[in-house]
């Protein structure tokens, strides 16, 4: 039986009909069928009408932020000025700490009304003591330590007032932050010109109406 199958089977195949059927059978068909079926591209998609009470989105928008009084005097310290005058007149006259306020005590009470060279020679000398290793290293402690300002009572730093006390406050930012050289140098010391103490130092400078020696 199982002959007889596999005859038919080769009979089948080798059949002048089924020949004829293909020869017969346009190019285009046999093509048709040897060649992979490619699937239609999909038709494009049409956007939908927005309505029109659909919300809309916005750009983003970044305000900057408003800059504050210390980052002002932050951005001043990279100027450069052309006189002391200017420099100072740069400078806010708010006194954002205590150290600030000491110092502006000490150009205050010891030079104000004197010229602005002379202010800030009181203020490099204060700032100098804090340095040297010989005194207190904070201005306030300079200041209150027994016998060394007069201005000074009961250990308390007194401020001032007026436009004498914004021009001591701004002079005391410049020699904070070492915007302009002062005369006074490396002076440790200085007294008024009315007094003659005798002191045994080097005199470093005489500016306004003190006299400032290392």
């Amino acid at each position: 039986m199982a002959v007889l199958l596999f005859g038919a089977a080769l009979v089948g195949i080798s059949a002048p009909g089924f020949a004829q059927q293909l020869d017969s059978a346009p190019l285009a068909t046999l093509n048709a069928l040897t060649l992979p079926q490619v699937p239609p591209a999909p038709e494009p998609v049409q956007a939908e009408p927005v309505p029109a009470n659909a919300t809309q989105l916005q750009p983003a928008v970044v305000q900057d932020a408003p800059v504050t009084m210390a980052q002002a005097d932050a951005i001043d310290d990279d100027d450069d000025y052309d006189s002391l005058a200017e420099a100072v007149a740069a400078q806010s006259a708010a006194a954002d700490d205590s150290e600030l306020r000491c110092l502006a005590s000490g150009v205050y009470f010891e030079s104000k009304g004197e010229p602005l060279a002379g202010q800030l020679a009181v203020a490099q000398t204060i700032l100098n003591r804090t340095r040297s290793g010989r005194f207190p290293k904070s201005v306030c402690s300079v200041l209150t330590q027994r016998g060394q300002f007069s201005f000074v009572r009961g250990g308390n730093v007194p401020s001032g007032s007026g436009r004498a006390w914004s021009t001591a406050i701004a002079v005391a930012k410049v020699a904070q932050r070492d915007l302009w050289d002062s005369a006074a140098g490396n002076a440790l010391f200085f007294h008024a010109r009315s007094v003659a103490p005798g002191w045994r130092m080097a005199k470093v400078a005489a500016i306004g109406n003190h006299v400032f020696y290392r």
